[in-house]
């Protein structure tokens, strides 16, 4: 608040007394005490402050309150002390002490106020910032954390620890020292603190422990309490002015120099300056009678108010601007403006000078400025003021459009005038039954204006401080909307035929009251539950208030006695929770931009979690229900009519919240109101034609996925909320599962919110601690079916986690679900997820465990599965063959077929590395000719240039030549031509010639048995065409390599060319031809000198 070693302001006026000239101010101090003497501040009459301060009951003070201590009050509470001064000519001490005793301020309220976010007075629903926030629990231990933390709180700690000392009260300045107790890493410290005050308001606080801040520091606190709750204790002396008068030459000076002897060091430039321009007679400082005196009290002109430190408010604001985030991460600017309507509540003049601070903060913002050059749309963080300065965010409209239109509201009118004045203002003559009549049938007055702006005046009057007042509007707006409720159903009877007969309708609300910058049904709600809730008359206390503060959570609502113009049987309560329901079940268009639409969604959750807060009796109940069927009957009116708007915001949140409350009581009704708010229009396919009446900037349909809508993936999972609600409610009602399964086959169109619903049902229907409902299971797999063709087509990355669930949930149905998708797999799955997933899975042993499968279940099981298979590798073979053959070998025809579908499929449709894995497949099965079949199959296919060393497919190439050097010499001769032609990298070529000159063709079989028989020759084919082949192969190599070879991979060159050498070697001509390899390289390469004196020094 303010930084170490401040000195508070210079008083704003001059003391002097008679005598001194002839400019100086005729009050003066009459009779009274020797110099110095001070008196407590209570003194005889601290029985009666105390009971005026709500520390003792007024029935148990000894005496009555004097008048002196009365007028004192009074004029201490309204007159600055200037105006005292010159209004009497003498002023009696004890008269004086009385007036600066009660100057200071006497309610902790206010000080609360001033060190702390939240006076725990406002709404208990709603924390900072607005949003809900639910009773006990861990919520409740975060929020006492929070509180704890406060200055406020901090302060009463630090006095009813015994920190506060040395208080000394001089007129209208209060000081004393504050001790901060030692923590783990901080050393105790001792806080200078002095507060001035005016008219019960503290006007200036300085404090040295330098803390910078908008609210009070906890020392401040501390010391002001301390003289709220002891002022016995308080030493009181009259302004310092009045004491120095009393003194004579000798004392004056003695008593300037033992100040600067005892302050020396901070005080005596000061002093030695000041003196000098005194005895100058043409200083500035004798050109004006008397002297300041910041003890003194107030000038008449000077503001009466409490201190605010502006240049905070405006830090706090520069630092929220800086910040980046969405406007979620707002809290603090939330926090202002609720301090903001706290103090106009209060009536306190710095609610207004706050406000203007913060929006003068936001104006100067240099970003504004760019962002108008630029044509950027405003930031959230902006829109985000302009809705608590009730702005709007609609075209053509500017920012201010709505403070201009406030300055046109008057309060003028003679029936709005009647209506906040009186309780008792009726016309029970009135029979206007006309739409605007100004009276209902009861003969209680009606409102009629702008709801918004009706609902706007209410909020007014509450931040203002004028309760009653909006209470007695709000009631008679509500009484408006019901009436026009009911005339709106009858107006829709009326026209209910030709509306139905049409299927569209051109009736809803453009300007909706939930989300609105206003909050009309926020504000109606709250003004009524205020007038509900349990609270005794402690808060108006003052040390009361301190006990109760940050305890509202725990506070009740009653059904507190009728007002007049409420039926028999109603109360605020019921009123309350009429509006809420009426203005959630509003149909209204869907606004335009993602912060108009999240506000929507926040406003809707935030108003329910309030009414979720209220425990339903059979009062409300009848609310419940009375609402219920009027939204069901209200046609285009209510969002839960039979005709809706295509863009009408969807109703699911709020049902869900009606279907829960409802279900105990009226589950037909429940289940009515639920099912007709499942529909979400925007998402069907297209536009009824019929439909004219939507805003001309929004006219295109855009099929499917609708862009102007940024919040309908959160609308969707409310809508999906709503389906799971329906389900779990319904367990064990076959007739009631039924009809939810048909609403969100209808209604809900996305994938994987039909796949949760599923998953929820599977969960339901399996809890473990009761047997399995089956009805519930059958809903479950329904849905699983129906994820399943619509991401059959489509990519999804939860697919194969779709297609196991489904499995699982249809092996809890039974052995007739699995039979079932897999005789429908081609309208569920891919080839590839039946054979690999869904036949398996079916097929494990697992399944016939958990089935309890006989042998003819099983074999009919697995006669299913193979059929699957087939049927899918005939149509995709490449990604089904493997998993075919495996789900067939123990059906010798079915096994057959599948290979033969492979053969037909590897000339064309398959890879060679699908092929190999087959062959493999059946050598390890016992088939070696087949293996080696397709492992020829495989090699067409294959084409490894020269520089593939590295190549996968290297292991399927050795493989597939052992493989037929193990079965003979035919069987190799037939694959060594294969290889040649495919393979062009020499390292593969000669590790293969390598392996098959060590042993002889077929001279170890597959079955272990061995065959006698001599090695191949090298020198006859097929083992010729191989080493000519891998020669040439070395040849072409070593000239692709030698073309962009660098130095540093020489050495690596030459290790290659001695491998080479090895194969070259193998013909008997080998060592003719490697010499004439390597002169024709030293020819050809001659200019690469290095690399070829590398060659020479190792081939010669």
């Amino acid at each position: 608040m303010a930084e170490r070693g401040q000195l508070p302001p210079a008083a704003k006026r001059l003391c002097c007394r008679p005598g001194y000239g002839s400019g100086c101010r005729p009050g003066q101090r009459a009779g009274g005490a020797g110099p110095g003497s001070g008196a407590l501040c209570a003194g005889p009459s601290s029985a009666v402050a105390a009971a005026a301060l709500g520390l003792l009951p007024l029935g148990k003070t000894q005496s009555p309150e004097s008048l002196l201590d009365i007028a004192a009050r009074k004029v201490a509470e309204k007159w600055p002390f200037q105006r005292v001064e010159e209004r009497f000519e003498r002023i009696p001490e004890p008269v004086q002490r009385r007036i600066v005793y009660w100057s200071f301020p006497r309610s902790e309220r206010e000080i609360c106020m001033y060190s702390s976010f939240n006076t725990g007075a406002e709404d208990p629903a709603v924390g900072p910032g607005g949003a809900a926030t639910a009773p006990g629990g861990a919520a409740d231990a975060v929020a006492a954390a929070d509180e704890n933390r406060l200055p406020f709180r901090r302060g009463i700690a630090l006095l009813d620890g015994g920190c506060v000392d040395n208080v000394l009260q001089v007129g209208f300045h209060l000081s004393g020292t504050v001790t901060e107790p030692a923590m783990q890493s901080e050393p105790e410290t001792v806080c200078n603190v002095a507060i001035s005050f005016d008219r019960c308001k503290i006007t200036s606080v300085t404090c040295s422990c330098g803390n910078k801040d908008i609210f009070y520091c906890a020392h401040v606190v501390a010391l002001s309490l301390y003289r709220i709750r002891k002022p016995d204790q308080v030493k009181l002396h009259l302004p310092i002015s009045e004491t120095l008068f009393q003194m004579n030459r000798d004392q004056l000076q003695k008593f300037v120099q033992y100040l600067i002897t005892v302050h020396h060091t901070e005080v005596l430039p000061t002093a030695q300056k000041l003196a000098d321009e005194i005895l100058s007679q043409n200083s500035e400082i004798n050109q004006v009678h008397g002297a300041p005196d910041p003890t003194a009290g107030a000038s008449i002109d000077d503001e009466n108010c409490w201190h605010l430190d502006e240049e905070q408010v405006q830090e706090q604001v520069k630092l929220f601007l800086s910040q980046g985030g969405y406007h979620g991460s707002g809290k603090q600017l939330n926090l202002l403006f609720a301090k903001v309507r706290e103090m106009l509540k209060m009536r306190d003049s710095n609610g207004a000078r706050m406000l203007t601070l913060i929006t003068e903060q936001f104006m100067a913002d240099p970003r504004l400025s760019l962002w108008r050059q630029q044509g950027t749309a405003m930031t959230d963080k902006y829109r985000q003021l302009w809705d608590e300065l009730d702005s709007s965010n609609r075209p053509h409209r500017t920012v201010f459009t709505r403070a201009i239109e406030a300055c046109d509201l008057h309060w003028q009118d003679s029936h709005l005038q009647h209506i906040i004045s009186s309780d008792l203002y009726t016309n029970y003559c009135y029979h206007d039954d006309t739409e605007n009549s100004l009276f209902d049938s009861h003969g209680w007055p009606l409102w009629h204006e702008h709801v918004p702006t009706a609902c706007a005046r209410v909020d007014a009057l509450r931040s203002h401080g004028y309760p009653r007042e909006a209470l007695r509007l709000a009631i008679a707006i509500v009484n408006t909307l019901r009436r026009q409720q009911q005339k709106q159903l009858e107006m829709f009877r009326a026209q209910k035929k030709e509306l139905l007969h049409r299927g569209v309708t051109s009736i809803t609300n453009l300007e909706g009251w939930v989300g609105h910058p206003l909050d009309p049904v926020g504000t109606l709600f709250s003004s009524l539950m205020e007038a509900c809730r349990v609270d005794d008359e402690s808060f108006h206390g003052f040390s009361d208030f301190t006990e109760n503060m940050g305890h509202c959570k725990s506070l009740e609502y009653q059904h507190l006695p009728a007002h007049k113009f409420l039926e028999e049987g109603e109360s605020y309560l019921t009123l309350a929770v009429e509006v809420a329901l009426i203005g959630l079940g509003q149909q209204r268009i869907m606004p335009d931009g993602l912060y108009a639409q999240e506000k929507v969604c926040r406003n809707e959750e935030q108003l329910i979690s309030k009414l979720q807060e209220i425990e339903l009796d059979d009062t409300l109940v009848k609310i419940f229900r009375k609402q219920a069927v009027f939204l069901l009957e209200a046609g285009p009116y209510s969002g839960l009519g039979e005709v809706v708007h295509r863009e009408s915001v969807p109703m699911h949140t709020f049902a869900k919240y009606l279907f829960t409350s409802l279900l105990p009581h009226d589950a037909e009704l429940a289940y009515k109101t639920a099912l007709r708010a499942m529909r979400l229009l925007v998402l069907e396919s297209t536009a009824p034609s019929g439909d004219l009446s939507r805003p001309h900037h929004i006219a295109s349909v855009v099929p499917n996925r609708y862009p102007r809508w940024f919040t309908l993936s959160h609308i969707e999972s409310q809508q999906c909320e709503l389906a799971s609600t329906m389900l779990t409610a319904a367990k064990g009602d076959v007739r009631r599962l039924e009809t939810v399964l048909e609403s969100i086959q209808k209604n809900i169109h996305s994938s994987s919110h039909i796949f949760k619903l599923a998953q929820d049902a599977f969960k339901i229907a399996t809890l473990m601690d009761s047997l399995p409902d089956i009805t519930l299971l059958k809903v479950s797999l329904e849905l699983g079916l129906q994820v399943m063709r619509m991401t059959l087509s489509t990519l999804n990355w939860r697919r194969r986690e779709m297609v196991r669930w489904l499995v699982t949930c249809a092996t809890e149905v039974g052995v007739y679900a699995l039979d079932s998708i897999m005789q429908n797999w081609f309208t569920l799955f891919t080839p590839t997820e039946a054979t690999s997933i869904v036949a398996t899975t079916v097929m494990s042993n697992s399944t016939i465990v958990r089935l309890h499968l006989d042998c003819h279940q099983q074999e009919k099981l697995a006669g299913s599965a193979r059929t699957l298979a087939l049927q899918c590798a005939m149509k995709d073979p490449q990604n089904c063959a493997l998993s075919a053959l495996t789900l067939c070998e123990k059906d010798h025809i079915a096994f057959e077929t599948a290979y033969q579908i492979v053969l037909d499929a590897a000339t064309t449709g398959m890879s060679y590395s699908q092929l190999f894995t087959i062959a493999r497949y059946m050598e390890h099965r016992g088939y070696p000719m087949r293996a080696y079949k397709l492992a020829t199959l495989a090699m067409t296919h294959l084409n490894l240039s020269y520089n593939q060393d590295t190549h996968p497919a290297i292991n399927d190439v050795l493989w597939a030549c052992a493989l037929s050097h193990s079965l003979g010499k035919n069987e190799l001769a037939a694959i060594i031509p294969l290889v040649v032609k495919s393979v062009k990298c020499a390292t593969v070529l000669s590790d293969i010639l390598r392996r098959c000159t060590l042993t002889t063709p077929g001279m170890v079989g597959l079955h272990g048995r061995r065959n006698s028989g001599k090695l191949m020759s090298l020198d006859k084919a097929p083992l010729r065409q191989l080493l000519d082949a891998t020669i040439g192969a070395y040849i072409n190599t070593t000239h692709s390599r030698l073309t962009h070879i660098s130095p540093r991979h020489y050495s690596e060159f030459i290790e290659f060319l001695s491998k080479a050498r090895e194969t070259f070697l193998m013909a008997h001509d080998g060592h003719i031809q490697f010499t004439q390899f390597i002169d024709n390289l030293k020819q050809i390469y001659k200019g690469k000198k290095k690399l070829m004196m590398l060659v020479r020094e190792r081939f010669g």
